[in-house]
């Protein structure tokens, strides 16, 4: 029963919602939209499989959640990770000259998950 509930889980037809949380503090909150229109946003426009994305702040945690929808499992985890990469890379180069950080990535991950939409 545990693996057929899995698969079912993880059926790759089915749309999905990739699911992110990033610490994003008050002062630094344009510097992120900015470093997101400047990468991700760019990109994900392109990508097969990409249906929209949505941003929410919460300003007493200070913490962004971005929820991702695609198509289906299967395109969004046949994207290739040097992808993915270069496209982070962008997006951190772009948060860091925004929030005037040397090094590093100014608004860490701080989850990464995936939900199904009922």
């Amino acid at each position: 029963v545990g693996s057929a509930l899995l698969s079912n889980a993880f059926n790759t037809d089915k749309t999905i919602i990739e699911h992110l949380r990033l610490h994003v503090p008050d002062q630094d909150r344009e510097a992120w939209l900015n470093a997101e229109k400047g990468s991700w946003e760019k990109w994900l426009d392109n990508k097969s499989g990409f249906l929209g994305r949505t941003l929410f702040w919460d300003p007493e945690r200070e913490e962004a959640t971005l929820m991702i929808t695609w198509a289906n499992r299967f395109e969004w985890k046949s994207i290739p990770q040097e992808e993915i990469n270069a496209v982070q890379e962008q997006f951190e180069k772009l948060a860091r000259e925004g929030t005037g950080n040397q090094s590093g990535n100014p608004f860490p991950l701080l989850f990464e998950g995936e939900l199904l939409p009922q």
